[in-house]
């Protein structure tokens, strides 16, 4: 399984990003490593469809559903809206479904 947080440098939602991916996974009781991979420019946020720091990804799917169908990049922070609040995270449940899904597939 690749787990990936992509992020931009500098991003204050990067590190809590990555502790939750860790808290998912050990919730899953799956090993993986998490590579965190810097988006450093607007071409390289574009070669890899980057839609804002952080982003993550289990196995190469965005762990928001709804963000899937969007294409482009964006070289910005990124909020996830979940039950009418918003955050600079997703929450854990979404990457606990995500990492279930990859496991699924």
């Amino acid at each position: 399984m690749r787990v990936e947080v992509l992020y931009s440098a500098g991003c204050p939602n990067h590190p809590p990003a990555v502790s939750r991916v860790r808290e998912a996974l050990r919730a899953e009781g799956v090993t993986a490593n998490v590579f965190e991979v810097e988006v450093k420019n607007a071409d390289s946020a574009n070669a890899v469809g980057f839609l804002g720091s952080p982003t993550i990804r289990i196995n190469g799917q965005d762990v928001e559903m709804e963000a899937r169908m969007h294409s482009g990049s964006r070289l910005m922070c990124r909020i996830y809206s979940h039950y009418g609040y918003q955050a600079g995270v997703p929450p854990v449940e979404w990457i606990r479904a995500a990492i279930r899904e990859a496991r699924n597939a």
